[in-house]
């Protein structure tokens, strides 16, 4: 454990985070209010998901959320942001088949939105996107495991990399997203003596969401993390307060008020 306090999170100093054996804070945001919360209590990187698909719109996956809508996403959460290294998802469709299309994808979240870092999913399927991306100056997260995005491939939200075939797979794509230059990668739902395997392997940080506890850093979704959305339950995931029932209780207390005509009182008024 070091004692470095960062003022401003860069991919290198998550780098050094690792190296010094410091843990690495990570949470969803999709907009400018909760973006001043989270930033302000200090987490290192804030991910612009397109888990937003999910949680924002009401969307079964993450499929449909357009380049356009993550950008709106990502741009509202930088204007909240003063210390946070923020990254954001490129979504489905704008950087899989091919390089060029994934290249001009990224350099509109990085002009358009202000954002730091981007984040794909997939591993050699995906290198040359990569390398390109690279190539531009643009930080590149990986994401493997359990990738959302591949749903209708997989066919379920199932743990990933159980099999010796897939685990050996899942390792050689993390050292090569490690060779070809990635800042970082995220393992969702994979099991933790495989994460434990990978994070050794390589030299960037390996956050993870589901895959243990041997990583170098953490992600939730922070609606999940406070209870904002209550139909999720896996088995990784922690609930620190039931905002859904606190934010109910103010509401029917509100519409109470209201009704009553205690709402607004002498003192509420001009």
């Amino acid at each position: 454990m070091s004692n470095r306090k960062y003022k401003r999170v860069t991919t290198h100093s998550l780098l050094e985070m690792k190296q010094d054996g410091d843990k690495i804070s990570m949470l969803t945001c999709y907009d400018y209010s909760m973006a001043k919360i989270i930033d302000s209590s200090g987490i290192d990187i804030i991910l612009v998901g397109d888990s937003a698909s999910n949680v924002m719109a009401g969307h079964e996956t993450t499929l449909p959320i357009t380049l356009d809508q993550m950008i709106y996403h990502a741009s509202s959460v930088v204007r909240g942001v003063k210390r946070a290294l923020v990254v954001v998802d490129l979504p489905f469709g704008s950087y899989q088949s091919d390089p060029n299309e994934a290249l001009r994808s990224a350099i509109r979240i990085m002009k358009e939105s202000g954002a730091h870092a981007v984040k794909m999913e997939g591993g050699s399927e995906i290198k040359d996107s990569i390398i390109k991306i690279l190539n531009a100056g643009i930080p590149v997260m990986g994401h493997l495991g359990l990738t959302p995005q591949s749903i209708y491939k997989f066919g379920t939200y199932t743990v990933r990399a159980k099999e010796n075939k897939e685990a050996k797979r899942l390792i050689e794509d993390a050292k090569l997203l490690d060779e070809l230059g990635c800042f970082g990668v995220v393992l969702e739902k994979i099991p933790a003596k495989v994460s434990k395997k990978v994070t050794n392997a390589i030299n960037i940080p390996v956050i993870g969401i589901g895959a243990g506890s041997h990583v170098n850093g953490q992600v939730l979704v922070t609606h999940d993390l406070v209870g904002l959305s209550t139909e999720f339950n896996p088995r990784f995931l922690r609930r620190y307060v039931d905002l859904n029932e606190i934010m109910s209780k103010a509401i029917k207390s509100y519409i109470k008020d209201v009704k009553n005509l205690n709402f607004p009182n002498e003192n509420e008024q001009y």
